[in-house]
């Protein structure tokens, strides 16, 4: 037989529990805007039933509280950071793209467009004012705009280069603190969990991190529980939490965490002739690192990966998007016992062996097999050879022969190395048409004809790259020299505008202007850029900046759309809702209220028992 006062044990866990789902009410309301809090709830089951020895058996005994619990659904957690990562990359290209655009775009005075209208409304005034030196003066100024406009944007674009590089760091900085807080809460949940409580508000603030993280960069995580090693079959409490990110690299795992570590290319191991200087790799580190560490034993994170997603990825996108045209070919021929060593690299790529289009540093850094090296100069066989020839403080083993050799790595997205490559091209392509007419004329006094366009070999010197310099067969580089960044009209020009060739032909009047005829007709006619003619560069850059701008911009919206669609199915489940609270409220008010009733019911019947029977 059950005791006398086992109603009142039952009526009190009713009354515990009703409590403990007030409470717990009370603390959902309490964080209904709280940025990733999760609803929590009561799990609440029967106590096991007293067995009594009557007809009826067994007893209820009431309700245990087994635990407060969060209220979320690992499935929409994945779909959620899966669309960040993807939102994350689109929005940083459609953000520098459209920054690009605004650098391109043709305001009506000062674009590209309206420049090259002045300059050849300007050549037609040559002829117009009978070639006066006001008239060539005028037209030597608007050609000067044109290649100020080319340095400008040049400028630019590397400036855009620089920021996005800074933005990489940032970013990179801010994945290795967030593992570095997801290992301390790791250790804090399951100081609290081997006690047998659940951390819920530390755990809502690990997810938090990783979805910051999975904009970032992509991420998997994996939870797994920790046994006993004694005893397999007891749990400790404790649970194993590990992090992946970018495809594979182990960023957390429980109190362990890794550092993504941005190192400055040094000055010679550039990689593209275009990029500024300082552009960051990225290491992979352990915890340890600290800044002024050496760096040789860390491991490399690989940034050519297509898996690394997020801002991450459409960061380097932007700062590294070649259009997948880079340097890469099969060694050839090395002599292990020269010195210097020279390397001879055998390529297929047509883009390869058109110098208006090579991006490649007069030093920089190569690949060879598995190993890098750094080379101080390289020359072209004006077929499909280049030769490099190694630094020699690098050389730590002879390169070997028949591997893959590359510069860079190639990225497929039309980033700033590939505006800036477009320019060069147009410069060196223009340079060439329009030098090959002026050299080849003569001036109003019969003076043989100068170069107009050439570059200058340093930007804090007033020195230009000569004619010969220029065109020289014996290295085959053409124009290569020439950038949008070191465009400039040729000064004896600038100087004295009647160096300007205005006659195809010595024999010919002072005012029949035969060059400036040819130099019209080129300007109209001639196909010197991707099929198009000189006015037209503006229009084919323009048309890819815009299509990538649109595409991001689809993309972004899209994805944003879908952030939306997960967020409220997400909150659907684990967010707080007033009004179902303020239900629940009612409903544990009556709960805690009836089993209050129940012990004052129990209370007057030990008074009548105990006082009033007279036993």
């Amino acid at each position: 037989m059950v005791s006398q006062f086992f109603g009142l044990n039952i009526a009190a866990s009713g009354l515990r529990a009703a409590n403990a789902a007030l409470n717990t009410t009370a603390n959902n309301i309490s964080n209904v805007e709280t940025k990733g809090y999760s609803r929590q709830k009561v799990n609440q089951e029967a106590a096991d039933a007293l067995r009594v020895f009557a007809k009826y058996g067994c007893a209820g005994a009431g309700v245990e509280t087994i635990a407060i619990e969060r209220v979320r659904d690992s499935f929409y957690d994945v779909k959620y950071r899966n669309n960040e990562q993807l939102l994350g990359n689109v929005e940083q290209k459609n953000y520098y793209t459209k920054l690009v655009e605004q650098y391109l775009d043709d305001d009506g005075t000062t674009g590209f467009s309206s420049l090259f209208t002045k300059m050849e409304a300007a050549l037609q005034s040559v002829k117009t004012a009978a070639g006066t030196t006001e008239a060539k003066t005028t037209y030597v100024s608007s050609v000067r705009s044109i290649t100020e406009y080319f340095n400008n944007v040049y400028n630019q674009l590397q400036g855009l280069q620089s920021d996005i590089n800074s933005e990489i760091k940032l970013c990179a900085d801010r994945i290795s603190s967030i593992s570095q807080e997801v290992a301390s809460i790791n250790k804090q949940i399951n100081i609290i969990e081997m006690t047998g409580t659940t951390a819920n508000e530390l755990r809502d603030k690990r997810d938090v991190l990783v979805d910051e993280l999975s904009k970032m960069v992509s991420v998997e995580t994996k939870e797994t529980p920790v046994v006993d090693e004694n005893n397999p079959d007891r749990v400790t409490g404790a649970t194993r939490f590990q992090i992946w990110v970018a495809g594979g690299y182990e960023l957390v795992d429980t109190y362990e965490y890794r550092k993504m570590i941005c190192v400055a290319r040094d000055e010679d191991g550039s990689v593209n002739q275009n990029d500024v200087s300082g552009l960051y790799d990225i290491k992979w580190g352990t915890a340890s690192y600290k800044d002024g560490d050496d760096i040789k034993e860390l491991a490399d994170f690989s940034i050519e990966s297509k898996l690394i997603g997020g801002e991450l990825q459409g960061l380097l996108a932007m700062r590294d998007g070649n259009n997948n045209q880079y340097f890469n070919g099969k060694s050839t021929i090395i002599d292990p016992l020269a010195r210097p060593v020279t390397v001879q690299v055998e390529v297929d790529a047509a883009y390869l062996k058109d110098m208006n289009k090579c991006t490649l540093p007069e030093d920089g850094t190569i690949h060879i097999g598995d190993k890098t090296y750094k080379y101080d100069s390289w020359a072209y066989d004006g077929d499909k050879t280049f030769t490099f020839t190694i630094d020699n403080s690098t050389l730590s083993s002879t390169p070997d022969t028949n591997r893959l050799v590359t510069i860079g790595y190639g990225n497929d997205y039309q980033g700033i190395p590939y505006y800036l490559e477009q320019m060069n091209e147009w410069v060196r392509q223009f340079s060439s048409a329009v030098n090959e007419i002026m050299v080849t004329g003569y001036t109003s006094d019969s003076l043989e004809g100068v170069a107009l366009l050439t570059g200058a070999m340093d930007t804090n010197s007033v020195a230009q790259y000569s004619y010969e310099q220029l065109t020289s067969l014996s290295q085959n580089k053409g124009y290569y020299k020439l950038r949008g960044g070191n465009f400039e009209v040729n000064s004896v020009i600038v100087e004295n505008a009647e160096r300007f060739a205005t006659k195809a032909d010595v024999t010919e009047g002072e005012s029949e202007y035969g060059n400036l005829s040819r130099l019209k007709e080129m300007f109209e006619t001639k196909k010197i850029f991707r099929g198009a003619t000189s006015g037209e560069y503006l229009t084919k850059v323009l048309a890819d900046v815009a299509l990538n701008s649109s595409n991001a911009g689809t993309l972004e919206k899209t994805y944003e759309a879908l952030e939306v669609t997960i967020k409220n199915q997400r909150l659907s489940d684990a967010g707080v809702d007033e009004d179902e609270e303020a239900s629940n409220l009612v409903k544990y008010q009556n709960a805690y209220t009836l089993s209050s009733k129940m012990i004052q019911t129990l209370t007057e019947i030990y008074d009548r028992l105990i006082l009033q029977t007279g036993v």
